[in-house]
């Protein structure tokens, strides 16, 4: 898709509700109720979050999202595709500051080339007991990406025409606590399997521009 075209479409996107759980809902694991009914006392003390989900347009003017794969380390994120973002920091002034912040120093996108359009809806991740909060973002500038060396380990540029067909949707057979393997839906992007939170967020995100689009 064109990015002019894109940035005409999302015009109003401001104004429009949320699909919010009812998109996410579609690409969640199917244990992820049981995982919150667990975790619902750690939920209380959870940690918070900022990620950017960020529209740009190409060299050729073609709109594209970043994803990053995270380096493989000892966590429970490790080796993961996810959204540029983090924890909140204290020089934050709020989420918002934290995913902008984030987004420069993972993937190099200057910080006064953001622009943020929406709050989406946040997520809780069981695993890592932190609640993240997705923004919904554009830089009209192409982006010189340079990504942070000591956690990421690869930048994914998705094209839009790419995450809004649906014939990315597919499934993938994930390890449990019980020692069995689960069938989770998720999106096959750039060659990258993407389920899960980031799954979860990029199907609400799909579905908002689906009316706008």
């Amino acid at each position: 898709m064109e990015f002019g075209y894109f940035l005409d479409s999302i015009s109003k996107i401001k104004n429009i509700p949320l699909p919010a759980e009812a998109s996410q809902f579609k690409m969640s694991p199917p244990f992820r109720t049981e995982l919150l009914e667990r975790y619902k006392d750690e939920m209380t003390f959870a940690k918070r979050a900022g990620v950017l989900a960020l529209f740009y347009p190409d060299v050729k003017q073609r709109t594209r999202i970043v994803l990053i794969l995270r380096k493989t380390y000892k966590g429970v994120h490790s080796a993961q595709i996810g959204f540029p973002g983090g924890k909140i920091e204290p020089e934050d002034d709020d989420l918002k500051m934290t995913a902008i912040r984030e987004t420069y120093e993972e993937v190099g996108v200057n910080m006064e080339h953001i622009e943020v359009l929406k709050e989406l809806t946040e997520v809780y991740i069981p695993p890592s007991n932190f609640y993240v909060q997705p923004f919904f973002g554009i830089s009209k500038k192409t982006p010189v990406f340079k990504k942070q060396d000591d956690e990421v380990e690869d930048i994914i540029e998705v094209l839009l025409d790419h995450l809004l067909d649906e014939e990315t949707i597919t499934t993938r057979l994930v390890p449990t606590n019980y020692n069995i393997e689960v069938e989770v839906p998720a999106f096959q992007l750039n060659g990258h399997i993407v389920w899960g939170a980031t799954a979860m967020m990029l199907s609400e995100i799909k579905d908002l521009l689906k009316l706008t689009i």
